[in-house]
């Protein structure tokens, strides 16, 4: 049930005229691969570049501002996220092909890319099609997966920054290392230009289903997952760390930590986000009692619990 703070119509009315749409109160587990979470108080789906330009531009300064992707390596918080929620449409969804480089829309899906790739004879890319999510979420992460990550392949990247202004980035620019991008939080990315070499299609048909196979045979893919949940330290894997310290089996509330794969956490059926992170924590704290290790949360973790003063639902 919706609290009057969260009916009430203030924030909409607030925001500038867009060209693309405000849903309020827009549920936000439905759009995360956990199935879990809150409502957005507001969720903008900007038309074009120029649309989500003049959002960031006009929108009032005290709004607070997040952008979401496919919503594989998300976890939102139950109770909601205040503000508006920003996620990419269509216009965003695009991948171009020029020899050996594909532009590609901050929305693009990142298995998609691999197999555009594939078509255009550009090797490199196979990658990418384990790593669940879009093109602009793995920039800000700099996501990798089979030795690869996408700094071995990123020319450049386009965001807007929190007044709507575009910069064009260079890999340098970027600032990538592990699991990180040193570009601020606040902006948002809209395309990157990527870079391969030349390839056979069907070798790297061939590697791209050894990926497929081999994520199929390691990992929880048909199970409600968020993908890796932990960043592996530069000491051990986050697994391993996990097996060690008890974690495969382990089970808070309708969460449950993965028997196939220590690293990923499972919505078995019925849990909310707080079963969730707290098993995480859980996993965190057994580590670091054990082996002095600061497991570091890969998973993204957005909004507010039910307790907090600005939940969008009732606790």
């Amino acid at each position: 049930m919706m609290t009057a703070q969260a009916t009430s119509p203030g924030l909409v009315d607030r925001l500038p005229q867009v060209r693309g749409s405000y849903e309020p109160l827009a549920d936000l587990g439905r759009m995360t691969w956990f199935r879990v979470g809150g409502p957005a108080e507001v969720l903008f789906t900007p038309v074009d570049v120029a649309d989500l330009s003049a959002f960031l531009k006009h929108k009032p300064a005290d709004v607070p501002v997040t952008v979401i992707g496919l919503g594989s390596n998300l976890l939102v918080r139950d109770g909601g996220v205040p503000g508006v929620v920003i996620r990419l449409g269509k216009a965003f969804n695009t991948i171009e092909a020029d020899g050996l480089t594909l532009r590609c829309g901050g929305a693009a899906v990142d298995a998609n890319v691999a197999t555009a790739a594939r078509d255009a004879g550009i090797a490199g890319f196979e990658f990418l099609t384990g790593v669940p999510g879009t093109i602009g979420g793995a920039v800000r992460m700099n996501a990798g997966c089979y030795g690869r990550e996408i700094q071995n392949i990123c020319v450049s990247a386009t965001a807007l920054d929190d007044t709507g202004k575009v910069h064009k980035l260079s890999l340098g620019e970027l600032g990538f290392s592990y699991r990180h991008c040193s570009v601020p939080e606040a902006w948002v990315f809209i395309g990157a230009e990527l870079r391969g070499v030349k390839g056979n299609p069907d070798v790297i048909t061939a590697r791209i289903r050894e990926i497929r196979a081999e994520r199929e045979d390691s990992q929880p893919t048909q199970s409600r997952t968020g993908g890796s949940t932990f960043a592996n330290p530069a000491e051990a894997k986050a697994w391993k760390l996990i097996d060690d310290v008890g974690g495969r089996g382990l089970v808070r509330g309708g969460a449950m930590v993965s028997e196939k794969h220590t690293n990923f956490l499972i919505n078995a059926g019925n849990a909310t986000a707080s079963d969730i992170e707290g098993l995480g924590e859980e996993l965190r704290r057994r580590v670091k009692e054990k082996t002095g290790i600061r497991l570091e949360w890969e998973i993204r973790r957005i909004g507010v619990a039910k307790t907090d003063p600005k939940a969008l639902v009732n606790p």
